[in-house]
């Protein structure tokens, strides 16, 4: 597996060149480095023995055998769309680890049919709603969507047609009944298998998720005349709060809180602040105890605001409920790296994957390599080469647990 987890890196820095901003790796939706992508896949793809189509919203998908595609198949892939200067690495290495893996099933005379997708759009950095390519194919396609307009005010469905695809098909880009599984590839994206020294990782689960945005609201006056035990100050409120997030969130095990946004007003040195907004994401695996945790933090806001002689809203952005990965994919992960010598390690992922869209179609599982650092959506994002070749093999023997089931 040495030589080939050389090739799958190799493969993924080939792929990184193809880009919209030369020098750093930008790929959009169904943008022009989107068709020389296409191009370098389907020649690999029919190189494996695959038969490859382009569906309506751009996702590229290759069936082994051809002639299979009306039998029980599992269903591999990630994204090749990126955020603005990325890694080499994110979506792109999930697609190419999933077709080295069908070329070894194919060496193997694995009797296990597989798909291939490559999802056109998972970072919704276009037209700003992420998942694009995993909703057609899971059937939660929004026509509605194709009204959306990128920053160029080009819509979706212009988009689509500009690529050569027919937006009227997206809704035959839902999977048949013969698809029983999906399971995806990808870096962590963060700092736990490092800290652990681990090298991959079953997720259990993609945590839920609540958006909000929360406003104090006081008084703005002259920072040298208003005396300190007369001041309505919006921001040393909103600061007092966010140190409460951070605090409440330290003592509640998997639990995370960010407040990544503030803006104040007049926002002016001189000028106590008398208005300030702040956003507000919250994520554990279990949403009740989100929920219970988004309530707790907005009653420390009225508090404070009570206090400080301020008034708080907050509004809601995103309610996004947990999505648990399939527990019996999931054993046959964890059983495929204990026999690869490896440990057993389960853990919930903190960022949303097309895995996510995927597990409300059928099930789905999700295996995790360490992030060296910790660091993604960055061009610093990397892989080991013996992480890689760890997924490999974790990856082969998964293909042979399943094929079992669906003899």
């Amino acid at each position: 597996m040495n030589d080939r987890a050389r090739r799958v890196i190799a493969d993924c820095r080939e792929i990184a060149a193809m880009t919209e901003e030369p020098g750093r790796i930008t790929r959009r939706f169904l943008t022009a480095p989107v068709r020389e992508v296409h191009a370098w896949l389907i020649t690999r793809m029919e190189s494996a023995g695959m038969q490859v189509r382009v569906d309506a919203v751009g996702n590229l998908r290759g069936v082994w055998p051809p002639s299979t595609i009306a039998n029980p198949r599992l269903v591999m892939g990630s994204h090749i769309d990126t955020v603005p200067n990325a890694g080499a690495f994110d979506g792109v290495l999930g697609v190419i680890l999933a077709l080295h893996l069908a070329e070894l099933a194919r060496e193997r005379n694995l009797i296990l049919p597989i798909e291939l997708i490559a999802f056109s759009d998972e970072e919704g950095v276009r037209f700003e709603v992420p998942f694009l390519g995993s909703r057609a194919v899971a059937g939660r396609f929004d026509n509605a969507l194709l009204a959306l307009k990128d920053s160029d005010g080009i819509t979706l469905e212009e988009a689509i047609r500009a690529f050569g695809l027919d937006p009227a098909g997206i809704q035959d880009a839902k999977l048949d009944e013969n698809a029983i599984a999906f399971v995806e590839f990808h870096i962590e994206q963060g700092p736990v298998l490092e800290a652990e020294n681990l090298q991959v990782a079953a997720v259990t689960g993609i945590v839920g998720q609540s958006w909000l945005t929360v406003k104090f609201a006081g008084q703005a006056n002259h920072a040298g005349t208003t005396p300190m035990h007369l001041r309505r100050d919006a921001l040393a409120g909103a600061a007092e709060w966010i140190a409460a997030v951070e605090a409440q969130a330290q003592s509640s095990d998997g639990l995370v809180a960010t407040v990544g946004k503030v803006a104040a007003e007049p926002n002016a040195g001189n000028v106590v602040p008398g208005y300030v907004q702040v956003s507000l994401d919250v994520r554990h695996l279990n949403d009740r105890v989100r929920h219970t945790a988004v309530e707790e933090m907005l009653r420390r806001a009225e508090a404070i605001a009570l206090r400080r002689n301020l008034t708080v809203e907050s509004v809601y952005q995103m309610d996004q409920p947990a999505v648990p990965m399939d527990e019996r994919l999931t054993s046959f992960l964890t059983d495929a790296m204990e026999a690869a010598g490896l440990p057993a390690k389960t853990m919930p992922s903190g960022a949303g994957h097309d895995a996510m869209v995927m597990a409300t179609r059928l099930p789905t599982a999700m295996l995790f390599l360490r992030s060296p650092g910790g660091i993604s959506h960055h061009p610093d994002e990397k892989v080991l080469e013996i992480d890689v070749e760890a997924a490999l093999t974790v990856g082969l023997q998964f293909l042979q647990r399943l094929a079992l089931e669906v003899r």
